[in-house]
């Protein structure tokens, strides 16, 4: 981004109406794919513009919107995907959204490839957080489907709940009830990490 354009968005005021907020999130969406963790940057904001939401914004919005603005101005490089590397997905799962990362490691650098994000239905909002863990795995392994399907080699999930390395096994696999989930796990080759709390 040239620096006219990082400078009119350190300036960018923030929203005292609910036009003012979806100018800036319409915005911010268009961007999102350069900036980590952006559901959890997004959420207070876009609960704002729910019909009778109150202007200016609270404490917690305002922090957020500070936050995203700051991200869009330091906004890390994007590598390009080289299927010859070690590969890592990271991702995420909370009340509110699923998040991961495609990573690719360098010179024992870890170099971001694409950032990601899903708001779940309303019905995958009440599953088990495991199971949203799992959701946002699945999700974040079809969203890159071609880029993990040209890896000679597994790459690796790291997520943060340990019992999701049992997900894998051929008993859970077996008992998968969507087919086509099964199946498509099948052309996929990666490992578990559990990530410590």
């Amino acid at each position: 981004m040239d620096q006219e354009k990082v400078q009119q968005i350190l300036n960018w005021p923030p929203a005292r109406n609910l036009k003012a907020l979806q100018s800036f999130l319409g915005f911010a969406n268009f961007y999102h794919c350069f900036i980590k963790n952006y559901s959890k940057n997004i959420s207070s904001l876009t609960s704002s513009l729910k019909k009778y939401s109150c202007f200016p914004l609270n404490e917690e919005a305002l922090s957020k919107f500070h936050k995203l603005k700051e991200a869009f101005t330091t906004a890390p490089i994007l590598s390009h995907f080289n299927p010859s590397l070690p590969t890592i997905v990271e991702t995420d799962a909370s009340n509110y959204a699923l998040g991961a990362v495609l990573s690719q490691v360098s010179d024992s650098v870890k170099h971001p490839i694409a950032f990601g994000r899903h708001k779940p239905i309303p019905e995958e909002l009440n599953y088990e957080i495991h199971d949203k863990d799992l959701l946002g795995i699945v999700w974040a392994l079809k969203r890159w489907r071609a880029f993990l399907l040209s890896l000679p080699s597994p790459f690796e999930d790291l997520t943060n709940h340990s019992s999701l390395q049992y997900f894998m096994s051929s008993k859970f696999l077996l008992s998968v009830k969507p087919v086509g989930l099964n199946s498509f796990l099948n052309f996929i080759s990666l490992s578990f990490t559990a990530l410590s709390a």
